[in-house]
């Protein structure tokens, strides 16, 4: 109960000027370039465990220094994955750019 409490008073400490002024002290817009960058709504299906693991780590991470955001954390899990995809099948390259959007229903079998 104790680190409950001590989670809720961190929470609401009062932040000064100094550690919300600059991008290296504020993780939540660490890049600058992304931070600025358009953000549009995609839908997608996940497991409801995910999910709700994803929020529950979103909410308890919220407030400062964190200051995490759904958003936030699949928008770094998808680039970590890419980072990945990338090394592992085109040698650390960009994929060629599509020329037609996805298609919705049932994954193409390999």
């Amino acid at each position: 109960m104790q680190a409950a409490a001590a989670g809720v008073r961190s929470y609401f400490k009062r932040r000064t000027f100094d550690e919300t002024s600059s991008f290296e002290k504020n993780p939540a817009v660490a890049n600058p370039k992304e931070a600025n960058s358009r953000k549009i709504r995609a839908t997608l299906y996940l497991p409801s465990e995910l999910l709700e693991q994803a929020r529950d780590a979103t909410v308890y991470l919220a407030g400062y220094p964190a200051c995490l955001t759904l958003a936030r954390l699949a928008g770094d899990a998808l680039r970590n994955e890419l980072r990945r995809l990338k090394e592992q099948y085109n040698n650390g390259q960009d994929f060629p750019a599509r020329h037609e959007n996805l298609r919705g229903g049932r994954p193409i079998a390999a």
